[in-house]
């Protein structure tokens, strides 16, 4: 594994952060997987599990929302409080994730259900 390989897989995570600012945080894991992971079997790991780390916060945040609804804002009670914690927890995991991957490291994030393989 290269340098190379080393700085891309760690992009796929750290990327999170750059297309997040347009609520797609899935697009770097996404875009790195299609064209660079085809190269690199470490890159390709990497962005795969970011992109099932992505896609389950997805789901988990559609969750929160139609609970919400569903208990007529009531649930924002319960939601925003977990909300915080888990953007806390979600930053922690992306930085260890993409240190990790920069020292050419394996990692798996918490509560992630795979889609993508």
């Amino acid at each position: 594994m290269t340098q190379t390989d080393r700085n891309w897989a760690s992009a796929a995570h750290w990327g999170v952060f750059v297309a997040a600012w347009l609520a797609m945080g899935f697009l770097a894991p996404l875009v790195i997987m299609l064209t660079v992971g085809n190269q690199s079997p470490y890159v390709r790991k990497h962005a795969v599990e970011s992109l099932n780390f992505q896609i389950s916060l997805l789901i988990y945040g559609a969750a929160a929302v139609l609970f919400s609804i569903l208990t007529i804002g009531l649930g924002l009670i319960i939601v925003i409080p977990v909300a915080l914690a888990a953007f806390v927890a979600i930053v922690v995991f992306l930085i260890q994730a993409s240190i990790r991957a920069a020292n050419g490291e394996d990692y798996r994030y918490p509560l992630t259900l795979r889609f993508v393989s």
